[in-house]
C-alpha cells in the first residue's frame, strides 16, 4: 500500500497533466477559431456581395401635399430607403402664404431658396428672436427644436429646398402650433394665453401646415421688444460667397467654420460646365445627399466587391451616396448643371484619387499598377476638383 505522500504526488502529476491537456485543447480551439475568422474575412471569389441599393429618387414624382397656399414634396427613407441620414423637401409658397409656426423634435432644418423671396422667424431656447428676409441663393439653418415659421414676402411664388439631418424625419410629422392648440382643453388655453375660451373656436381646429395669407410689410418688428436679437445668425448667403474655381466649374462649400450655427450639416453648391467631370473621390466621414437644380448629370458610385452603379439625374432628382463610397459626376448635355449637396457633418472631408496617388512613391505605384516611368509622370499629383471638357 503506497504512502500518503506518494499518492498526493501522483495525484498532482495527474492533475497537472489534465490541466496541460485541457490547455492544449483550448489553445487549439482558439487557434482554430482565429483561423476560421481569417478565412471568413478573406476575399472569396465564390462569395457574392449584395447588389448596390438604388440611390436615385425623383422628388417631383411624389404626390406630396397640395393645398391653399402652397405645396410640399419630400424624400425620406420611405421614398429612398438608402438615405438613412438625410431627408429633403421641395416646398412652394404662394405670395403671402405661411408655413405655420412649428418645430422639429428629430432633426435640424437647412434650406436653400431656389426662386422668389421669403421671411423666417425663429425663437431660440435662450429667449432670443430673429427675423430674416431671404432671396434666391440664400440659406438658413434652424437647430433641432428651435421654433420657427416661413412666409412668402412676394411678389411671386417662393420655392425652396429643405434638408434635414435625419433620413427618417418626415415634414408631415412636425410639431405645429395649430395642431397643439386644437388638442388642448380650452380652459387651459384661456389661462395660458389670456383669451376667452370662445376665441379658440375661431382658430383652426386641426393642423394648418401651410395656409394662405397677405404679403407682410417690408419691415416688421417682433411683438416683444424686450427680446434680445439672436447672437447666432441663422442666415448665410451661399450664392454671394467666393467660389472655388476649376477648369470645369466651381463650388461653394459652407461648413460650420463659415456658418457657425450649422453644426450638423455641410452644404455645397456645385456648378458644372458642359462636359465637366467632378473627379473621382470619396468622403471618409459623411454621407452625401444631392439635389439637381438644373441641367443633367451622370453619377457613378463604387461600393467595393466589384460593385458599381450609374444613374442619370435631372432637375428635381435626388441622389444619395453612402459614407466612404467612391464616386464621380459627369455633366451631361449642353446646359450647365447645378447641384445642391448636403453632408451629415458640420465639417467637410474629402479624399480624391489624384491626391491619393500624389501621396505615394513611384516604386509603390509601379508595383501596384505595373506602369512605367513615362506613364507615372503623366499622373496628376494633386486634386483637380472639376475637370473641363475634353478637347
Amino acid at each position: 500500500m503506497p504512502d500518503q505522500a506518494g499518492t498526493d504526488s501522483k495525484a498532482g502529476i495527474d492533475r497537472r497533466s489534465l490541466f496541460e491537456a485541457i490547455s492544449r485543447v483550448s489553445l487549439g480551439l482558439a487557434a482554430t477559431a482565429a483561423i476560421a475568422e481569417q478565412v471568413k474575412a478573406a476575399p472569396a471569389e465564390e462569395t457574392k456581395a449584395d447588389e448596390l441599393e438604388d440611390f436615385k429618387y425623383d422628388i417631383d414624382s411624389e404626390k406630396g401635399w397640395v393645398g391653399p397656399g402652397g405645396s410640399a414634396k419630400e424624400a425620406t427613407v420611405k421614398q429612398l430607403p438608402v438615405s438613412q441620414s438625410i431627408a429633403g423637401v421641395s416646398m412652394k409658397l404662394d405670395p403671402g402664404a405661411i408655413r405655420e409656426l412649428h418645430w422639429h423634435a428629430l432633426a435640424a432644418e437647412w434650406a436653400y431658396v431656389l426662386t422668389g423671396r421669403c421671411r423666417t422667424t425663429v425663437i431660440t431656447p435662450n429667449g432670443q428672436a430673429e427675423v430674416d428676409d431671404f432671396e434666391e441663393g440664400d440659406t438658413w439653418y434652424f437647430p433641432r427644436g428651435h421654433g420657427h415659421a416661413i412666409q412668402n414676402t412676394g411678389p411671386g411664388e417662393c420655392h425652396f429646398l429643405l434638408g434635414f439631418d435625419n433620413g427618417h424625419f418626415s415634414e408631415f410629422g412636425t410639431f405645429s402650433i395649430t395642431d397643439w392648440i386644437a388638442r388642448t382643453p380650452r380652459n387651459v388655453l384661456a389661462r395660458n394665453l389670456n383669451l376667452p375660451e370662445s376665441a379658440f373656436g375661431q382658430m383652426p381646429q386641426k393642423e394648418l401646415y401651410i395656409g394662405p395669407g397677405k404679403v407682410p410689410p417690408a419691415v416688421e418688428d417682433i411683438r416683444n421688444a424686450d427680446l434680445q436679437p439672436s447672437q447666432s445668425a441663422h442666415k448665410f448667403r451661399i450664392g454671394k460667397m467666393p467660389p472655388r474655381v476649376f477648369a470645369g466649374g466651381e463650388e461653394r462649400i459652407v461648413t460650420q467654420n463659415e456658418f457657425p450655427i450649422q453644426t450638423t450639416l455641410t452644404a455645397v453648391r456645385m456648378d458644372l460646365k458642359p462636359g465637366a467631370l467632378r473627379e473621382m473621390h470619396w468622403h471618409p466621414h459623411a454621407d452625401e445627399w444631392q439635389f439637381f437644380v438644373k441641367g443633367r448629370g451622370r453619377v457613378t458610385i463604387f461600393g467595393s466587391h466589384g460593385r458599381v452603379k450609374t444613374e442619370e439625374f435631372g432637375p428635381g432628382h435626388v441622389a444619395f451616396i453612402k459614407q466612404g463610397y467612391g464616386h464621380f459626376i459627369e455633366q451631361v448635355g449642353d446646359e450647365p448643371t447645378r447641384i445642391l449637396i448636403l453632408f451629415n457633418s458640420g465639417l467637410y472631408q474629402e479624399i480624391s484619387l489624384t491626391n491619393w496617388l500624389g501621396g505615394n512613391p513611384n516604386s509603390l505605384l509601379t508595383t501596384n499598377f505595373g506602369l512605367n516611368q513615362d506613364m507615372l509622370d503623366r499622373l496628376p499629383k494633386k486634386e483637380v476638383g472639376i475637370l473641363g471638357k475634353r478637347s
